[in-house]
């Protein structure tokens, strides 16, 4: 079942993104996607999968950028579709704020960099500090 999250949602969906096999958070970046996060709680929607009794994947964008903010899936449960079923909710909501392309960063050489390939984002380049990739995707 595809929904918005609620507050209840918040400890499962930080189980989710750590429990990841690639695109580690980084220790550095903790506060600051804590605080990003808080804010989308606050003003924006975070969309879940429900499945089993819990939720396994969430996406989220960034209203107020563009980009899309998160798309993740506990290992469990990849390979079954709920990135693909997730991704458009968060882009639909970036649409509604305005934007007529998202954007993205990812780790090179990834799942996820072959998952917005095949899902026809486009790479417009590389991130000086850490050499992920930018994906631009028009809406």
């Amino acid at each position: 079942m595809i929904r918005k999250a609620t507050t209840a949602d918040r400890p499962r969906i930080s189980e989710v993104r750590n429990a990841v096999r690639e695109n580690k958070l980084e220790p550095g970046s903790v506060a600051k996607v804590g605080d990003t996060a808080r804010w989308i709680y606050d003003n924006g929607t975070f969309w879940v999968w429900e499945e089993d009794g819990a939720v396994q994947g969430f996406a989220v964008a960034d209203p107020r950028d563009g980009t899309i903010f998160g798309l993740f899936v506990h290992p469990d449960y990849e390979g079954r579709g709920i990135a693909r079923a997730l991704l458009p909710l968060a882009c639909s909501d970036l649409k509604r704020a305005g934007f007529t392309t998202a954007t993205l960063n990812t780790g090179a050489g990834t799942r996820a960099e072959r998952f917005y390939r095949a899902d026809s984002w486009t790479d417009t380049g590389r991130r000086d500090a850490d050499g992920e990739i930018i994906f631009e995707k028009a809406l």
